[in-house]
Order: structure tokens, then sequence, then C-alpha cells
């Protein structure tokens, strides 16, 4: 081999590696409930601090390459449906950071970086009720100073009822990325998972595929693994599933079937998940008058059969929330205070215990059973309160795929955006949870559902 190729290819070989390291950290700082806020640049020194946020849920948050926050936003419960704000690294609502779309639920937004540039960035929201459909917006870091300005806002790519289970993994070229949704099945049972592209280019590659298990509410989880070559999808009603991810192409198929899909009994909601670094384990949280925390084994011959009950709370009821792992390989678990009498959001003034002051942690989450050390109300978040919400960010500095066939994209085109008009009767609502419709005459992507 000539010195000339052999320099090529180190050359080469050091871009391919700046290009995937200049991003490292962006997954640094959590910003969630009532102004709370988790630095975890340091997982040896981890910093609790304050933010603007005051939400039950949705929230999410992005840092710059060298973990420094550079943008939050949540959604609000009880204010409608344009309930998003956009706060900036000071806490301060962007300029044109308010009324965008949003319903106050619980994984209503995420935040995906532009492939175009590093400066600009997409803000993906739902409307789960009253007013429908998958939006986006857009922040742009260079305007107000190096704030941050909303330069567009609520451009409508779909206007179906959405299920609240909203996310994104990054593409296996390390660049682009992939959004993932669901639309809500209403009465019509459905296990059909909505996908676009993220490129250069724009938004693009709208596509359906229909995997797995039927889905009957509008309330769900979808959760990457580490790797982003595998979700979990899950419902409350007992729906527990893992897919593989194919990140190159999108393409979804089932991998494990682990819990079946039952109308869900008294007492008993899926709530949120999360896989342990190794994804050897997946962890599930289960709320209503009881909480349960539980553990699946996803190597043992019988994966339902391995379910091991870490955590059973009586009281307060609804208390268990989201789950999400940390930048320090730990998993934590967000809770809210319900005392059975004032609807738990927003806390009154006076409300500060352990239950909302503290996040539970999963210590050593690769760890099978009592080995995962979790403990409960184990992590003091300074004064602040939480929710039921954690931050629903994607791995911002998830590498591309080694090997991976898929470094270049040629031939992507835009597909059309249907414009669809839906018209939904509420029939039952549960002030901690999410509602759940009927509907009449609702004109879908393929007719009148």
């Amino acid at each position: 081999m000539s010195f000339k190729i052999k320099f090529l290819i180190i050359a080469a070989t050091y871009c391919c590696c700046y290009y995937f390291s200049f991003s490292q950290n962006r997954n640094s700082v959590w910003c969630f409930g009532d102004s709370a806020l988790i630095d975890f640049s340091d997982t040896s020194n981890i910093v609790v601090g304050s933010c603007g946020l005051d939400t039950r849920g949705s929230c999410v948050s992005v840092c710059n390459e060298n973990g420094q926050l550079l943008f939050s936003a949540e959604t609000r419960a009880g204010f409608g449906s344009y309930t998003t704000l956009v706060f900036d690294s000071q806490h301060n609502i962007m300029p044109n950071g308010d009324t965008i779309m949003g319903t106050g639920w619980y994984n209503e937004l995420v935040i995906i970086p532009s492939p175009l540039n590093d400066s600009t960035y997409y803000l993906f929201s739902l409307g789960v009720t009253t007013f429908y459909g998958l939006y986006y917006s857009i922040v742009d870091m260079k305007l107000n100073g190096g704030l941050g300005d909303v330069t567009i806002k609520n451009v409508q790519l779909q206007s179906y009822p959405m299920i609240d289970c909203l996310n994104a993994v990054k593409h296996g070229n390390g660049r682009d990325w992939w959004v993932i949704f669901r639309q809500d099945p209403q009465f019509n049972p459905s296990n059909e998972f909505l996908t676009y592209l993220i490129t250069p280019s724009g938004i693009t590659n709208y596509t359906s595929q229909n995997v797995g298990g039927y889905i009957y509410s509008n309330n769900g989880d979808i959760v990457f693994s580490p790797s982003g070559n595998k979700f979990m999808a899950m419902n409350p009603a007992g729906l527990v599933e893992v897919l593989n991810f194919n990140r190159c192409t999108g393409t979804i198929t089932l991998d494990k079937h682990i819990e079946d899909n039952v109308l869900a009994p008294p007492g008993f909601n899926l709530w949120s998940a999360a896989f342990s670094a190794d994804e050897s384990k997946l962890y599930i949280t289960a709320s209503d008058t009881t909480t349960y925390l539980y553990q699946y084994d996803l190597n043992a011959p019988n994966i339902a059969a391995s379910k091991d009950t870490l955590w059973t709370l009586n009281y307060p009821h609804y208390a268990g929330g989201g789950l999400k792992l940390a930048p320090d390989n730990k998993i934590y678990l967000s809770a809210q205070y319900y005392n059975d009498f004032n609807f738990p959001y927003p806390y009154a003034d006076s409300v500060y215990n352990m239950y909302n002051m503290n996040l539970s942690v999963i210590n050593s989450p690769d760890s099978l059973g009592a080995a995962c050390d979790f403990q409960p109300y184990s992590f003091y978040l300074g004064g602040k309160r939480t929710y039921l919400g954690l931050p629903n960010n994607p791995d911002y500095d998830m590498p591309a795929l080694a090997g991976s066939p898929c470094d270049t994209l040629t031939g992507i085109t835009e597909h059309p955006l249907p414009a669809n008009q839906a018209t939904l009767f509420v029939t039952y609502i549960a002030p901690w949870q999410k509602l759940f419709v009927n509907a009449q005459n609702i004109q879908g992507r393929n007719g009148t559902l």
C-alpha cells in the first residue's frame, strides 16, 4: 500500500472520528417538573439546579457539545391546546416561544438537531386531545444574541388524533434522524407505526408500518434502547413488546412479545419504561391506586416469566411516573404527590414532601433482581419538585453504525402530506391520566375509520 493511500485512510478515519465526537455531552442537562434541573456533565459530581419549567409531563432539553444547556420546552395541562413554552438557557421564554401545539400530556415533545447545520433545531409536538396532529417548529440559536428564537412554529404535518408516544432516534449514518409516532386507533385497534426521516433536505419519507400487537387507546410509550437498534412499545392495558429498528432503512420488525394486551383491570395502568445500558433488562412502571416497578430479563428463555416486582407502593396513589436512563447509566424514576383530594398539578405552594422533592434511582440496572439496587426517593432535587414526567430527550450523541452501508443518503424524495379532518367526542377522562375518546366519522389517511 502506497504512502499516499495510507495517508488518505488515516485522514478519512480522523475526519470520521472528529465528526462523531464533536457533539458529546448534548444529553447532559435535564429540565422537568416544577423548575427541577439535573446536570450530568460530570457523572462523578451530579449537580441539581433550577429551570423555568413547571410541567406535570412533557418536557425536553438539549445542550451544546460542551454540555451547556441551549434550550428546554414543556407542555402544560389545563391551558388549552397550544400550551408549549420554549425557554432559553437563562430560563426565560424565547421570542415567539409560546402558543406552540401541545395539550399537556407526557410524551408530546421531542427536539431534533437539524442535519443541515448546527444552529437550528426542530421541535416536534403532538396534539393528543382537542386539537390534533403532528406539528413542528424551528428554533434558531444564532438569533437573540445566541439565546435562540423560534422562527417558525406550528407547521402541521398530520391532522389526525395522536397517541401520546412521540420519540426519535438517530439514523445509522450518524447525521439524520427518524421521528416515530402513532395514530390514535379510536374504535379500531391498530398496530401501526408512523415515521418521518429528517435529512438536510428537510422532513421526508413519511412511512406507515403495521407490526406487533394491537393498541386500543391514546395512551402509550415508545422507548429506544441505547444502541437505537431496538425500541419498546407498550400501552396501559398490558401490551409490552420489544421491536427491532433498522436505523438505515427505518424498517420495524417484532423482536420479543413480552405481555399480551388486555383490558386494564382496576388498579393497573402501565406507565413508563427504560432499558438498562447493556440492553439486557427492561424496567416498567405501573401506576394507579398502587404503583409497581417491574424488571424483565430480556435474555431469559421466557421473558414474561422473568418479571420481578422490585417495588410496590400503596400510598400515595397514582405516584409512579417516568423512567429514564441517564448519562451516568443509572435509571431515574419520577413521582408525583396526590393526596386523594386536590388535583396534583400544579402543586400548592405549601405542598413539599419526600414524594415530590426526590427521584427514585436504580443504581445498577444491568444487574438482575435485588442486585439492581433500587433506592426509592433517594435523589434529592435541591428543594425543587417533580411530577410524573422526565425529559423525552433522544440520544443526541448516538454514533453512526460501525461499518454501516448507509453512510450516505441518496434518492430521498418528499412525500405529500395528507390533510385530514377529525371530529371527536369525549367519553371519559381522569385528572391525572390521559384522555380516552370515542369518535364518529373520523376521516383518516385511508378513509373513514
